[in-house]
């Protein structure tokens, strides 16, 4: 009989110890405790508007992932040399995803393939590099983009024209797809002719003393291209205090819904038009976390564009904002 009890016993004491025990671990446990990935970003450039907006979403859009710590952002300030530097120290800190806005594709090469090479998933973000090691790519198609923006010009200039273009930095593919897909365009008339073009950067403040040599070159002027809207406002600046801002049409490219970004210089009639180009920052975000928990992505995610009117600026800039929110 005490046999008996004392197995029952036992039996009891198994279940509820049973009953008890820890659930398996996920992916993103270690030792029972729950684990922060660690994630670097390296910025090409933060002086840039677009890229600036592109850290303050990511960041946003990162918070909605309370087990993923965002290091804070490195700024490459357009050198090649200073964000492999970057790229080669979140290798050293062994983080646990790395995000690269290539400022060049080629000196980029090496340093995220010795990423690669050191199982760190990487996300190469707006702009490629020359290796196909990377976990995933998410930008926008440039060249459709340019090609919308020459089909524009081309309405804009039924009769023919002269059109000068602003150039972002001669090395980067956004620029040298943004150029060929404009000059495809374009080439619909034949009286359309591109009678000067510069780099200027990406920046307004490079734009606006280029735009002034132009209009003392060339009094004939007709359409302003900025591959982004930055240097499509200093060109509009520079034609301003010229007086010929009326004369003159202006179309840029990035569409950010800021105070000074491209959406609202359309609803002020400082641009024609611009085109949105996504950060892609909620799609990075998105992505890393679901590498980071064991789940597939798409290699290549390349994101669309809308055309900013003033029949629907006031609209895309209300679905596009985020001052509103933490």
């Amino acid at each position: 009989m005490k046999k008996t009890i004392t197995l029952a016993l036992c039996a009891l004491l198994a279940a509820a110890c049973a009953s008890k025990a820890p659930a398996p671990a996920t992916p993103a446990e270690s030792g029972g405790e729950k684990k922060t990935f660690v994630v670097g970003y390296s910025q090409s450039n933060n002086a840039e508007p677009y890229r600036a907006q592109l850290n303050l979403q990511l960041q946003h859009f990162m918070k909605q992932y309370p087990d993923i710590e965002l290091l804070p952002i490195a700024d490459a300030r357009q050198s090649s040399a200073t964000q492999v530097s970057q790229v080669q120290n979140f290798i050293t800190q062994k983080v646990d995803a790395l995000i690269v806005s290539p400022t060049e594709p080629a000196p980029l090469t090496a340093a995220v393939q010795q990423a690669c090479d050191a199982k760190i998933p990487v996300i190469i973000l707006d702009r490629t590099v020359n290796t196909d090691c990377y976990t995933a790519f998410i930008g926008g198609d440039n060249v459709l983009i340019g090609r919308k923006a020459g089909e524009e010009a081309v309405k804009l200039l039924p009769d023919g024209g002269n059109i000068v273009e602003l150039r972002g930095i001669l090395s980067n593919q956004p620029q040298i797809d943004r150029d060929k897909g404009f000059r495809e365009a374009i080439a619909a008339n034949p009286k359309i002719k591109i009678i000067a073009d510069r780099e200027a950067k990406w920046l307004k403040e490079q734009a606006t003393p280029i735009m002034q040599q132009w209009l003392a070159q060339h009094p004939d002027i007709d359409l302003v291209y900025g591959h982004n809207d930055p240097m499509a406002l200093g060109a509009y600046l520079a034609a301003k205090a010229a007086g010929k801002a009326e004369q003159i049409t202006f179309i840029g490219i990035d569409g950010l819904a800021i105070p000074d970004g491209g959406i609202r210089a359309v609803q002020l009639g400082q641009l024609s038009a611009t085109f949105i180009y996504p950060t892609g920052a909620k799609e990075a975000a998105e992505t890393v976390n679901k590498i980071l928990h064991g789940q597939q992505v798409e290699k290549e995610q390349v994101l669309g564009t809308t055309q900013v009117t003033k029949d629907n600026a006031a609209d895309l800039y209300k679905q596009f904002d985020l001052s509103g929110q933490n």
